[in-house]
């Protein structure tokens, strides 16, 4: 008996595409909230979500999930996407974290602010993990994908009393770790 998963086929691409471009829109919107007020990213929404998509593409096996559950994977390909641009950036062929950029534009924040926030917050969510993996998820669903505390209760199956309280102590666990000032 032959338990090898066959290659996807035309008719799984076909689904991936199907379901992509149902949720691009909203997967655009997603993008630009994550994304909100922040100068430094070299990243519009579209690239964003077309980055993500190259992602998911490698996977047409994600087309047999439900709406709500591809809305968390591109979530977190989003945010796999933002984590590799701002290495990247930081990377020290390119002048690394302590080059000194100079711009016309006051309103620019080209020295790599944003960035240390995007790996920061990413090395957090990452403690959150090893610690609470489903208050990781929380804070992966909503502030990446950007989903409803209904939404994250029916994909976590969980209730909403106990997703109000998973954000509420994630939001505070990190904020501790991300300002240890505080």
């Amino acid at each position: 008996m032959n338990l090898e998963k066959a290659p996807p086929g035309p008719q799984d691409r076909k689904a991936l595409d199907d379901l992509f471009s149902a949720t691009y829109e909203e997967l655009r919107r997603l993008a630009a909230t994550v994304r909100r007020g922040e100068r430094g990213v070299t990243l519009n929404p579209t690239a964003l979500v077309n980055e993500a998509w190259l992602k998911l593409a490698k996977n047409p096996a994600i087309a047999d999930t439900s709406r709500l559950h591809f809305r968390r994977i591109a979530a977190r390909a989003m945010r796999q996407v933002l984590v590799e641009a701002a290495r990247r950036r930081l990377a020290v062929k390119r002048g690394g974290p302590d080059i000194t950029f100079v711009t016309y534009d006051d309103g620019i924040d080209a020295g790599g602010g944003w960035t240390r926030d995007v790996l920061g917050v990413d090395s957090a969510l990452e403690a959150l993990a090893a610690l609470d993996p489903r208050q990781a998820q929380v804070v992966e669903c909503r502030y990446f994908g950007g989903f409803e505390i209904a939404e994250v209760a029916e994909l976590l199956d969980i209730s909403e009393a106990t997703v109000q309280r998973d954000w509420r102590a994630a939001r505070a666990w990190l904020a501790g770790r991300l300002d240890p000032a505080r």
